[in-house]
């Protein structure tokens, strides 16, 4: 696993929609976390397990393992929510199912695209904010 750099929390973008990703690291640059990004469910959990990241900005709709199966994989149910990492399920799809079996699954934050970018930015730095807090760690 890749060392912490001091005072930091790793950022893991997860989207197939290269443009998605690039507008998202953009966004939350100026955060001054380290970032990386998987285009599909199984390099997201390749990096989760490399990188241990500590806030995951995670897209549903996924080849090679969706977004469900990437997070029950990374936490497991809803006794994991608020635990690291911290993860925000963006999506286009509108149905309420979805939002209430990624909160089963354990997610932070749930929010359908379109979204205003400042949005997301607020989230993550809401997520900082908790793990400079303390939050108790899940690993």
């Amino acid at each position: 696993m890749a060392e912490k750099e001091d005072g930091k929390h790793r950022i893991l973008v997860v989207d197939d929609d290269a443009d998605v990703v690039e507008t998202i690291k953009m966004a939350i640059s100026d955060l001054g976390q380290p970032i990386s990004t998987a285009n599909n469910g199984l390099r997201a959990l390749e990096l989760c397990g490399q990188e241990d990241p500590d806030i995951i900005i995670l897209d549903l709709m996924l080849p090679n393992r969706g977004g469900f199966q990437v997070l029950q994989k990374i936490k497991g149910n809803r006794q994991m929510k608020g635990k690291r990492p911290l993860v925000c399920m963006v999506t286009g799809n509108e149905g309420m199912m979805h939002k209430k079996f990624a909160e089963q699954l354990g997610v932070d934050e749930y929010l359908r695209k379109p979204f205003p970018m400042t949005h997301l930015v607020d989230i993550v730095q809401e997520f900082i904010e908790k793990l400079d807090a303390g939050i108790e760690d899940a690993k």
